[in-house]
């Protein structure tokens, strides 16, 4: 076919069949079920598309599954971007560090403390961290026994703490 047609419409059925619809009517193509189909050398935006079992590498699922362990601190430790979505685990002592201006709006870390004893939180020049359900502005904080504690940032020198706080 010479030159160039209009497609109003590509519908996708069950069993991998293409209907496109132009100006002059419709085509139905199959396509194979296998292969690359398409391959793209840069940024492409997909509008109003469902997509199901997206992965990272192939294997691993996108999403928030479950919240990843960042790694078990012995000793006291400075929350860094790394942490963003995950879980601090502290296995023996020490305190957490929440630094300021490291962090963005919507960024959270939780902390969990695996100790016989409570652990303190400092709150490294943060503007203001509010103690979730109060009007408290708090410099620190502690995490009980076996507690967890999250952090949400509403912006880069704001922050809630909520859990298990002394």
């Amino acid at each position: 076919m010479a030159g160039s047609i209009t497609i109003s419409s590509i519908t996708l059925d069950s069993d991998n069949l293409f209907s496109i619809k132009s100006n002059t009517g419709s085509t139905n193509i199959t396509f194979p079920t296998t292969g690359t189909l398409v391959t793209l050398a840069g940024t492409e935006t997909l509008t109003n598309k469902t997509l199901s079992a997206c992965t990272v590498d192939g294997t691993n699922k996108v999403g928030y599954l479950n919240i990843p362990n960042s790694g078990a601190k012995t000793s006291s430790y400075t929350l860094v971007v790394g942490d963003v979505g995950k879980f601090i685990e502290l296995g023996t002592s020490g305190t957490v560090v929440v630094p300021a201006s490291v962090f963005a709006a919507g960024d959270a870390i939780s902390i969990f403390n695996n100790t016989s004893a409570s652990i303190s939180c400092t709150c490294s020049a943060v503007t203001t961290v509010y103690k979730g359900g109060t009007d408290a502005d708090i410099s620190s904080f502690s995490v009980t026994t076996r507690g967890v504690a999250t952090i949400l940032f509403i912006t880069a020198t704001v922050a809630v703490v909520t859990g298990n706080l002394v």
